[in-house]
Parts: structure tokens; sequence; C-alpha cells
């Protein structure tokens, strides 16, 4: 039987397109003086990869099982995710080296916001980074996706994840799974907020139970959050105060881009609560999946998400397909730009989640303030 061949080993790489936007974007404007390329970011992630995502279609084919253990070992993998971070540290470089005046061009406001926009990009995608990471037991890898981390401020994402969301996903005490009828902008403010709660309090007693002070150098959330205004503060230094304003709205933009893809992977899923008051175990059926190829090369298969939950140490090279798990229609990035208008996400998605549950909208996550319309609504539909 011959070898199985991953057909996508150099595609891969694709990745790396991401953290490499401001480079190509200042050579861009040198080049032709358009403005335009300072909003490449914003551009590849809503207008390119989903045309692209359309023409190229979907991948279902799993590796099979006697190459997983080869696959996940094959080192081309890691260094496909390893030097996402330099690029990404060196643009955000570069984009300070713009903001404050240099790169010999001549930026103007709206320039300047596209800067910011597509600096944010690649701040979230780089999350994305960071989650394969965070997820190895590897020590390096855990401290790089810190690291990737830094830029966004969003360092407790490493601890809120990992010891959070794995464990309470698709319940009521998870911040960052979202709930059938609740707006992708009531969402955020919720799951950014829960899991700077979520982080603080897991890691607090995490401390308690070692005796140690939650103000100590050991709080992976603190020295997160301290990593993150070193970083600042440097870039400051080095750049001057006009860059702050830049830094923080990067950040801000960011960290909302994960968590508006935290708002598509569990919108509506519930795990079931049974009678000892415990919830069913995680499976297929708790993450909306998608098998498109050209956003899973860009995110790192994460839309491979039921897989994930199964198996979290799985390097994303390995993650599999489940025929089990609710699909998704499109990819992430056309996801987000529906997600972005409620009534038109609430159109495609409500349907999807209600069939899911076999018209049984009582076993749905339901939004606590849309609770009563819902059932009103949708079990006068199921009846029908």
């Amino acid at each position: 039987m011959p070898c199985w061949r991953d057909r996508k080993r150099y595609m891969w790489l694709l990745g790396l397109v991401v953290p490499a936007l401001v480079v190509s974007s200042w050579l861009a404007v040198l080049a032709t003086g358009l403005g335009v390329f300072w909003w490449a970011g914003p551009i590849l992630t809503f207008v390119i990869i989903p045309i692209l995502d359309y023409a190229v279609g979907a991948d279902a084919d799993n590796p099979p099982d006697s190459a997983l253990a080869r696959l996940e070992r094959d080192p081309f993998y890691r260094w496909a995710t390893y030097l996402y971070l330099p690029l990404q540290y060196l643009s955000l470089l570069l984009a300070c080296w713009l903001w404050s005046g240099g790169g010999w061009v001549e930026m103007s406001l709206i320039d300047k916001v596209g800067l910011m926009v597509t600096v944010g990009g690649i701040g979230g995608i780089s999350i994305s980074t960071a989650h394969e990471l965070g997820h190895k037991r590897a020590r390096a890898e855990q401290r790089l996706s810190k690291v990737a981390l830094a830029q966004t401020c969003y360092g407790h994402f490493f601890v809120a994840h990992n010891r959070g969301h794995h464990v309470h996903v698709a319940t009521p005490r998870d911040p960052a799974s979202s709930r059938l009828g609740e707006s992708l902008w009531f969402f955020i403010p919720r799951s950014v907020f829960g899991n700077i709660r979520s982080a603080w309090n897991l890691e607090s007693r995490r401390l308690t139970r070692l005796h140690r002070s939650r103000w100590s150098s050991q709080n992976d959330v603190l020295t997160a959050w301290l990593l993150s205004v070193a970083l600042f503060g440097l870039l400051v230094a080095a750049f001057g105060a006009d860059v702050l304003g830049w830094l923080i709205g990067q950040a801000v933009l960011g960290f909302c881009l994960l968590e508006a893809i935290n708002y598509i992977e569990h919108y509506g899923l519930r795990r079931q609560q049974l009678p000892d008051g415990r919830y069913e175990r995680v499976g297929p059926a708790h993450s909306w999946n998608n098998n498109t190829v050209i956003a899973n090369l860009f995110l790192f298969h994460l839309q491979r998400h039921s897989d994930h939950h199964a198996n979290p140490r799985r390097r994303y090279q390995a993650l599999c397909h489940a025929d089990e798990a609710p699909q998704l229609p499109a990819g992430y990035p056309t996801m987000l730009l529906m997600a972005a208008i409620p009534p038109l996400w609430r159109h495609v998605m409500d349907r999807r989640v209600l069939e899911h549950y076999g018209g049984d909208i009582r076993l749905a996550a339901l939004s606590p303030r849309q609770e009563r319309r819902l059932l009103r609504r949708y079990s006068q539909a199921s009846r029908l």
C-alpha cells in the first residue's frame, strides 16, 4: 500500500502571508502611491479569502489512522507556526515606524486607520497560532504562545481557553460559547469580560492550592499582562507616544476578531445536563465545523473544531473532519461578515440550530434575554 502524503503540505505556508501583510502593503504603496493597500488585511480576510473559498471549495478528506502519528511528528508543520511569530513582530515594528512618520511615505489619517485594521487582523489571527501552540505539552511552544498573545494584550486567553473553555464549552458556565438569539455585538463584550474573570479565578484557585499568592510572578495571567505592558512600553520608548493609540486600537481589533470567531464556533449549541447535574461529554455535535480549503489553511485547520475539542493536543495538520458535526454553510471569513449583520446571521443560522436539534428548540443554548421570544416563535414553528 503506498505511503499517504499530505497534498496540502506546502500550502500550509500560505498562513505566513498574513503576518507579511504590513511589509507587502508598504512596498505596494511605495510602488504605486495608492493608499488602498494599507487596507490589505480586511481586503484579504473579507474579500479575497471568501472568493477563493468559494472557487476552491471544500476538502473533507482525512489522513488515515496509520499516518496520524507520522504526520504529527513531522517538524515541517511546526515551523509553519513558529515562523509566524518573527513575521508578526517585524510587522508590528514596521507599523510603529510608519505610524511615527517613517517609511518614506505620507500617510493620511485614513491610511493610518487602514494600517491599524491590518495590524489588528494580524494580531487576531496570531491568536489562532497561539491557540495551536498553547495546547502543546512542550514548554517552549507554550512560551511562544504567550509571546504571540502579547500584541493583543490577550495573554489570559492561555488560561481561560485551555482550562476554562475546554472544560465548560457549550454549557452556561462558558463565556466563550454563544447562545441562540444573541447578537455578535452583545456577545463580544460578554465574552471578553467573562474570559478575563474566568482566567483570573482559575489562576487564583491554582495558586491557592499551591499555597502561593495570586500576586506572585507565577501567576500566568499577571505575567501575560505584564508582557504586553513591557512590549507597548518599549515600542512607545522607541517610536514615541503617538504610536500608543494605534497600538491600543490594533489590540482591541485583534481580540475582538478572536471573540467573533468564538461566536461562530459554538453558536446555539448546548451539552445536555445529566440527572446528576453534570453535563454530557463534549462531542462532535457541540462545535460548528467547515472544510473550506483556503480558510483552513490560513487558520491552521481551526474550522475542524470538533476534532480539536475531542483531541486538544492533536496538531493542526492531523485534525480530521467529523461527519456527525454540524456544518457551517461557508468558511469563517464569510460567516464573520454574516455575523456582523445580526438579522442576516439569524436568518442563516437559527434554522440550522433548530434542524440540528430535530426541531426541539429547548435543547439549544438560548440567550436568557431572548428565551421567551425564541421558545414562542420556534415552538410554534416546530408544530407546523
